[in-house]
C-alpha cells in the first residue's frame, strides 16, 4: 500500500525515481500498489491518434497530457494515457494538475493493467467527477465510454466496436472520435 512503511505518494515516487526501471516502461501506484507497465507500439498508435484528433479540434494549445503523473487520493497516483484538462487549468503548490480540472480521460488496455483500468481507475476518475472516460481494448476491438458522473459512479456506458466514430459531441469533450484507425493488438 502507498502508505505502507508510513510514506506518502510523493515518498514513494521520489524512492521509485531511485530504482532501475526499465526504459519504456510507466510506473503508478494504483490502490497503492506499484504497477509497472511496458509501452508497446499498438498502445502509443492509439495514444498519438486521440491526442491528434484532440489536436485537431481544440488546436495546438490546447492542454493534454500523456503519461503525467496526477494524484487521485492518498493512494492512487496515476499517469493516464491522454489527459485533456480544462481551459484555464493551473497546477497545485506542489506543481501537480488537479483532477477537477480534467475533462477527458483515456487509457488503452495492456493485459497486466486491464483490471486497474476497468477498476480501481474508472472508480477513481468517477470520483473525481472526470466527464468523459474512455477505454480503448486494442485486444478486443471495443471502446467503452463512461460519462456522467454523479455520487461517484458513472451513470453512462456505451460500448463501440473500432471502426465505429465516437460521438462525444454530447460531452465537454465535443468531438466526435474515430476509431476506425485505431490498430489491434
Amino acid at each position: 500500500m502507498a502508505d505502507s512503511y508510513g510514506f506518502s505518494l510523493d515518498e514513494w515516487f521520489e524512492r521509485l525515481k531511485q530504482m532501475p526501471v526499465p526504459e519504456g516502461y510507466k510506473v503508478e501506484i494504483v490502490e497503492g500498489a506499484i504497477t509497472m507497465s511496458p509501452q508497446r507500439d499498438v498502445r502509443w498508435e492509439i495514444i498519438r491518434r486521440i491526442v491528434r484528433e484532440l489536436e485537431d479540434r481544440f488546436g495546438m494549445d490546447v492542454r493534454v497530457l500523456s503519461d503525467v503523473r496526477i494524484d487521485f487520493g492518498e493512494q492512487n497516483g496515476f499517469a493516464p494515457d491522454v489527459v485533456k484538462l480544462a481551459a484555464g487549468a493551473k497546477k497545485d503548490i506542489r506543481g501537480r494538475w488537479l483532477p477537477r480540472d480534467i475533462e477527458f480521460v483515456a487509457q488503452v488496455i495492456s493485459k497486466g493493467t486491464a483490471a486497474s483500468d476497468y477498476g480501481p481507475k474508472k472508480l477513481a476518475y468517477a470520483a473525481a467527477a472526470v466527464p468523459v472516460y474512455l477505454i480503448v481494448d486494442p485486444y478486443t476491438g471495443q471502446c467503452l465510454i463512461h460519462s456522467e458522473p454523479k455520487d461517484g459512479t458513472y451513470h453512462k456506458q456505451v460500448s463501440m466496436d473500432f471502426g465505429l466514430d465516437i460521438d462525444l459531441t454530447g460531452t465537454v469533450v465535443d468531438l466526435t472520435l474515430r476509431t476506425d484507425w485505431f490498430p489491434r493488438d
